[in-house]
């Protein structure tokens, strides 16, 4: 059965999942992922905010090296290079994850996205594990 390879930072499996960050009560500082105090004001009292599903690229590259530890990932022959965008979730909070698209020739700047789970590796019991990334949505 597929798993997430970080369960706490989404609600999926839900069939539209949604990325779990946090707001600061005093404010209104949203991160991603959640976090306990606020990085803007220091405060304690940060609650829980299930975060826009939709965004648009605001930085991108192809990442064609596999990242150092504590990647989990394919490697040697087996990895295939990834888009990494930086997307803002619809005005809300700026957040950095995989693109489902690694041709330089089909992403740009302001291009919309959603997010999706995709897989990503296998654990050490066979399982497929699966983590966020954003695809193109049609416009």
């Amino acid at each position: 059965m597929p798993k997430a390879l970080a369960p706490e930072i989404s609600t999926w499996p839900d069939a539209n999942p949604q990325l779990i960050g946090s707001r600061c009560g005093t404010c209104e500082f949203v991160t991603f992922p959640a976090q306990d105090r606020c990085p803007n004001c220091s405060t304690a009292g940060m609650t829980e905010e299930l975060l826009p599903r939709a965004g648009t690229i605001v930085a991108w590259t192809v990442q064609n090296f596999p990242p150092g530890a504590p990647y989990v990932g394919p490697v040697g022959e087996d990895f295939e290079p990834f888009g990494v965008g930086l997307v803002e979730l619809d005005g809300v909070v700026r957040v950095e994850g995989r693109l489902t698209e690694n041709d330089p020739a089909k992403i740009d700047f302001g291009q919309r996205v959603e997010l999706t789970m995709i897989p990503f590796a296998v654990d050490d019991h066979g399982e497929d594990l699966y983590t966020f990334a954003f695809r193109s949505i049609a416009q």
